[in-house]
């Protein structure tokens, strides 16, 4: 992506970054997944976002129910955050994301990782027919988390 190019929802997930680097900073890591993503809802309220925490997403196969499965967090209703508290992130969490996007129509997801001294993080896209999904890493320049 050019410099001057912006990425769908980026206002929007700029601030819940700084709201889960706000959660890293205050409590460290060690905790389960829940406890972030109890915090985070704090941290995102605080910002006067809207959002939910573990929302039912159903999974479809030709056009029928097959299974469902929970979100950690939807935010303004844009932006589908995924929550992890592992020593690193896999393709496996990257593809859980993914397909959380593909069933939810939701355009933009933040696979958050609180189980390292930095927050670690992937902003992804829901996979389009006619793209792929593309995936980002940069932190923004005005995001910082502490050491």
């Amino acid at each position: 992506m050019e410099k001057g190019d912006s990425m769908l929802h980026q206002d929007l997930t700029e601030k819940i970054l700084e709201a889960c680097f706000e959660v890293s900073n205050e409590l460290g890591v060690g905790f389960l997944e829940s406890v972030y993503e109890k915090a985070l809802m704090i941290a995102l309220r605080d910002m006067r976002l809207s959002c939910q925490r573990q929302v039912p997403m159903n999974v479809h196969f030709r056009g029928e129910p097959v299974g469902q499965f929970f979100g950690d967090v939807v935010v303004e209703e844009k932006v589908l955050v995924e929550l992890k508290a592992v020593k690193e992130l896999i393709n496996e969490h990257q593809a859980q994301t993914i397909n959380a996007l593909n069933a939810t129509g939701i355009d933009v997801g933040l696979l958050v990782n609180f189980g390292r001294p930095r927050v670690e993080y992937k902003r992804l896209y829901r996979r389009r027919q006619d793209s792929t999904v593309r995936e980002t890493t940069d932190k923004p320049s005005d995001m910082k988390a502490s050491e």
